[in-house]
């Protein structure tokens, strides 16, 4: 397909052919991907968390030693020992989700090892989440101030490599040209939440914003902007949670074909 390179100005300098963005979308393909990048679960407990005993003694899991619980009226559970004088000593129930102070029943896992990608259908979703954000329909479901608004922006935004040259002013000012319509949600805006997520660690909401990928030997950092280099992209910086807003420089498409490319050919050798 052929794209435009836009000047700091928002006006169109150059075109040029790429086929970065036409591959067909497919959210499935994008989604298995971005649930297997995650790292950790939000809301995962610590590894061996109500596992760990600082009591001294072990928890006997034992299914039965003579002159122990029987008899006497106990819980037949895991227990540790608190304190112990000889023969004499203090055990309180342990480990199990019903005790005090154990694990929890069927917690979220710490650690996705479980999904594995295969590189043919990692460049696939790839490809895809690039096409995927050069959707304005897509971008509008991610972006609730844009959803009732006629987005005449013309995508993907492709601009010169002097951007990243320009003072801080400068960019903001550039930027705002550039995106147009889309210039709303551009920085990123900070809120407090509304109800008990504030009490549970999750007290701020913090949005999106606009997403500029660079050339690896480019760089710049702009408050409220996340610049990414092209090869540190993953599919999770372009479509967690929907397709986000994302800008490109010219040296990084280049570069972003290169390493599409490369990995294909690796493909086609095996």
């Amino acid at each position: 397909m052929k794209a435009q390179i836009l000047n700091t100005d928002g006006k169109k300098i150059k075109e040029i052919t790429t086929r970065l963005f036409e591959e067909p979308i497919r959210e499935d393909i994008i989604m298995k991907v971005v649930e297997a990048e995650k790292i950790k679960h939000p809301y995962a407990p610590k590894l061996y968390a109500g596992m760990n005993r600082s009591a001294s003694g072990l928890a006997r899991k034992t299914r039965h030693v003579w002159k122990s619980d029987r008899g006497k009226g106990l819980a037949r559970i895991p227990k540790k020992i608190m304190w112990r004088r000889g023969t004499q000593f203090n055990w309180v129930g342990a480990i199990i989700p019903g005790a005090r102070g154990g694990r929890r029943a069927h917690p979220p896992h710490g650690a996705n090892a479980l999904k594995k990608i295969n590189k043919k259908e990692y460049i696939k979703a790839l490809l895809s989440s690039l096409s995927y954000v050069n959707s304005i329909e897509e971008i509008k479901k991610k972006y609730l101030r844009l959803r009732d608004k006629d987005i005449k922006a013309e995508l993907p935004l492709i601009v010169e490599d002097k951007i990243l040259n320009l003072k801080i002013r400068e960019f903001a000012a550039a930027l705002e040209k550039i995106l147009g319509d889309l210039s709303e949600v551009a920085n990123k805006s900070k809120s407090i939440r509304t109800g008990k997520g504030k009490m549970r660690g999750r007290k701020y909401k913090i949005s999106a914003g606009v997403l500029l990928v660079v050339g690896k030997n480019e760089g710049k950092k702009i408050m409220g902007v996340d610049i990414i280099k092209a090869n540190e992209l993953i599919v999770s910086d372009l479509a967690s949670n929907g397709a986000r807003l994302t800008m490109f420089t010219e040296d990084a498409v280049k570069e972003l074909e290169k390493l599409t490319d490369k990995k294909e050919n690796k493909e086609e050798r095996k």
